[in-house]
């Protein structure tokens, strides 16, 4: 699976990392399918509140609002534009999910109520010249966790 960034969604990343500083944030994936396997990130949400300097732990009850007005907004339209999954960041470790990141999604992917074919975890962090870096992890249910491919896409011209 490929997870495209495009400018606008690396900038407010990295507008909301430097916000952030040392402590874990994180969010909402909202994207669209663009292509076989690949899937263009559209909104994110950014959730600063439930983050330490080691762990972050995601409010459900912030998802809602956002997510009815992505669907509203693509016209529900499920099979193009969907949620996508879930990001935080790892300011102090590698962008790599943690045992405890592979649990929690696992858990979301084996949930029959989330009725999710795949999930994807983004972690990302900035690097030491304050530019993204990151990594998308890709669960389906019955099946081992996979890498996926993160690109940031360039601006138009």
């Amino acid at each position: 699976m490929q997870l495209l960034l495009p400018p606008e969604v690396v900038e407010k990343l990295v507008s909301a990392l430097t916000k952030a500083g040392a402590r874990e944030i994180g969010g909402v994936l909202m994207g669209e399918h663009v292509g076989e396997d690949v899937f263009r990130v559209k909104e994110l949400t950014v959730q600063y509140h439930g983050g330490s300097l080691v762990a972050f732990w995601r409010a459900v009850q912030d998802m809602i609002i956002p997510l009815r007005n992505f669907f509203r907004a693509t016209g529900h339209n499920f099979t193009r534009f969907n949620y996508l999954g879930e990001w935080h960041s790892h300011p102090a470790f590698l962008p790599e999910p943690s045992p405890t990141d592979h649990k929690t999604m696992r858990g979301m992917i084996e949930d029959p109520k989330l009725g999710a074919h795949f999930v994807a975890l983004m972690i990302v962090k900035l690097n030491g010249s304050g530019q993204l870096q990151g990594s998308v992890t890709v669960y389906q249910a019955g099946y081992q966790e996979c890498r996926g491919e993160l690109i940031q896409e360039e601006a138009k011209r």
